[in-house]
């Protein structure tokens, strides 16, 4: 079998065994297709059985020179995945990775935004054209639900609870869970939905899709990236943000205000606690500026 081969059989691996979404999915194939190309640039005849160390070093030496250390260290993780399956399926005995070690990465703190900002960005939106009030929703919704980018693109008008108080939201793997939504996101969904999407003409398969473009259509991230690159552009916000600030802002805030960290985890959808204690490290710092601003030694 040829590396395409191999690398289907991963593929339906990791969607049927693992439950892994369809970008993630995409990101383990093309860790595997960056090494294939390496090997096709250097005339490397060597399938996925064959495959040494001394070759898989000979690649991460290469994209060390491409790629900042998180990248390397993100395309190392996605091949040691899939060598360890080929393990799994006992098409190979051992690793070629087992010694490769991934670049020292430091905690990398997310961006956040305060209150003021994220009503700045909401103020910038320019109600005046049809696609104003949807823009509005779609923040609201980010912000005050603390979806991922994904979430919030394919989130479904069935999904919305509102008489109970909540959106049903469709994770990563496919995972499920129920987000509270407040009175105010509720009521910019609704303005939207009943003032703006009710004149689309809606293409067949996106019915039930919440947010639309001006073609009936399904959202794209890329499109919800510039929204909010082009509404911090007009307010002149000095930092590179994009959908996923929201939903660190939306856990630092209610983490800032009391809330425990084993709610925010339900909330955001992470599957490990790990994941969620980021934003302990986020709050030593609103900590310290209160100390700092109330204390009378400061």
């Amino acid at each position: 079998m040829n590396w395409n081969t191999y690398l289907k059989s991963y593929q339906s691996f990791l969607k049927i065994e693992r439950g892994l979404s369809k970008n993630t999915i995409d990101n383990y194939t093309l860790d595997i297709e960056k090494l294939c190309l390496f090997l096709e640039q250097n005339a490397l005849s060597v399938s996925p059985i064959t495959i040494s160390e001394e070759v898989i070093q000979q690649f991460i030496y290469s994209i060390s020179k491409e790629v900042n250390a998180r990248s390397q260290a993100r395309i190392i993780s996605g091949l040691k995945s899939f060598f360890s399956y080929l393990i799994f399926e006992d098409y190979r005995t051992d690793s070629p990775m087992e010694l490769i070690e991934a670049p020292r990465l430091g905690r990398k703190l997310p961006d956040t935004l305060s209150v003021q900002d994220i009503d700045n960005l909401i103020s910038a939106i320019d109600l005046s054209k049809p696609e104003g009030e949807r823009n509005r929703a779609i923040l609201e919704t980010l912000y005050g639900c603390g979806l991922r980018v994904s979430e919030l693109v394919t989130l479904k008008i069935s999904d919305l609870f509102f008489d109970e108080g909540f959106i049903k939201i469709t994770g990563k793997g496919d995972k499920q869970r129920f987000v509270p939504i407040s009175d105010v996101t509720q009521k910019y969904i609704l303005m939207y939905k009943d003032l703006i999407r009710s004149h689309l003409v809606i293409q067949k398969g996106h019915e039930d899709t919440l947010f639309l473009n001006r073609r009936g259509k399904q959202l794209t991230r890329a499109m919800i990236f510039t929204i909010i690159k082009d509404l911090a552009v007009a307010i002149h916000l000095n930092k590179v943000i994009s959908p996923h600030t929201l939903r660190h802002s939306f856990a630092t805030h209610l983490l800032e205000n009391g809330a425990d960290l084993r709610s925010i985890q339900l909330l955001l959808g992470h599957e490990s606690i790990t994941t969620t204690e980021i934003y302990v490290h986020l709050d030593r710092k609103h900590l310290t500026q209160i100390v700092n601003a109330y204390h009378p030694r400061k």
